[in-house]
């Protein structure tokens, strides 16, 4: 009886230092005073950083209702969704600026697509590792120029070269600011397409080439098809760059507020909403009606842009709930 509770008593204290040793038990020794102040100071900064982003987004919103909403009341909606911009004669048609910015963002995407595709393909799947190295810094390099310096470059270079190659009037046109942009969304494009290709497994790869396809067939029939999902999240974060984009397109397409509606509309100046914003905010008195106006534009425009990037903020969590594509 005696042997049998002084087991009973050893196992208990071995236990006891047991539970002190495994993480969660009651008897694990408490972290130092000084590292728990430091571990709560470090989270409660990255939690209030975290709430404060949210924060400074709804103020940005609700900062344009205030300034914004006024105009739905004041302008007819005849008028403010009309096909003549000219707030000098009480004209706040939106539908010109909206279809000129849709213009040039489609066409920049189109421009953009097969080369932002093609480049990403390149970089995985064909190129060498020196290479690859090399063109991955350089890519992210171009993101970084200012668009006001691209803006200076499309009206200097490139705005003269669609004159006298398209035989235009003018080569500021919504193909220059389509070009431009197209060459400012690349960056984001290549990016985030070359990621996707990345996480198409090898597995794929190696069972296209033992059925008998050549290195091509298996690229364009297996890795692409693959990575669609991915391909069109970067079409998605591209749009959504070329879209907001206001210097450099202020800068080359003209500002003519006409309607984009015939065919030869691409090589013909246009007007974005950005850029009429830029153009016409400092002039305007506060509190007049083009100044609720140029604010009911910015309402569209971050309602544009806020659908698209949650179209593409979908696209990605389908893509991580589903597990990748490893």
């Amino acid at each position: 009886m005696g042997a049998r509770h002084l087991s009973l008593n050893w196992a208990s204290s071995l236990s006891s230092k047991i539970a002190g040793l495994v993480p969660g038990r009651k008897g694990k020794p408490p972290p130092p005073a000084g590292r728990s102040y430091v571990e709560f100071l470090i989270e409660s900064s990255i939690r209030v950083l975290g709430f404060s982003t949210i924060g400074f987004v709804l103020l940005i919103f609700f900062f344009l209702l205030r300034e914004g909403l006024p105009i739905f009341r004041e302008v007819a909606p005849a008028n403010l969704f009309g096909t003549r911009w000219y707030p000098t004669f009480d004209l706040f048609g939106t539908l010109p600026l909206i279809i000129g910015s849709a213009y040039v963002t489609v066409a920049s995407i189109a421009i953009a697509l097969p080369l932002g595709v093609a480049t990403a393909v390149f970089i995985r799947e064909v190129a060498p590792h020196w290479t690859r190295e090399v063109l991955k810094p350089l890519i992210e390099v171009l993101a970084g120029i200012p668009s006001v310096v691209l803006g200076f470059f499309g009206m200097h270079v490139l705005a003269p070269l669609v004159r006298t190659t398209m035989d235009v009037p003018t080569g500021l046109t919504a193909f220059t600011g389509a070009v431009l942009l197209a060459y400012m969304a690349l960056p984001t494009i290549i990016s985030v397409a070359e990621d996707a290709i990345d996480t198409v497994p090898r597995s794929y790869r190696d069972a296209a080439l033992a059925m008998g396809a050549t290195h091509w067939q298996t690229i364009w029939r297996v890795v692409v098809p693959a990575a669609r999902s991915g391909i069109a999240t970067a079409v998605m974060l591209g749009m959504g760059r070329a879209i907001g984009e206001t210097m450099a397109v202020m800068m080359v397409t003209g500002n003519a507020a006409r309607m984009p509606i015939s065919l030869n509309s691409l090589f013909m100046p246009v007007r974005t909403m950005t850029a009429t914003v830029a153009a016409e905010m400092g002039e305007v008195a506060n509190g007049s009606v083009h100044y609720h106006s140029l604010f009911g534009i910015g309402i569209i425009l971050f309602i544009l842009t806020f659908l698209i990037n949650i179209v593409a903020a979908t696209a990605i969590f389908k893509k991580r709930h589903r597990g990748g594509l490893r």
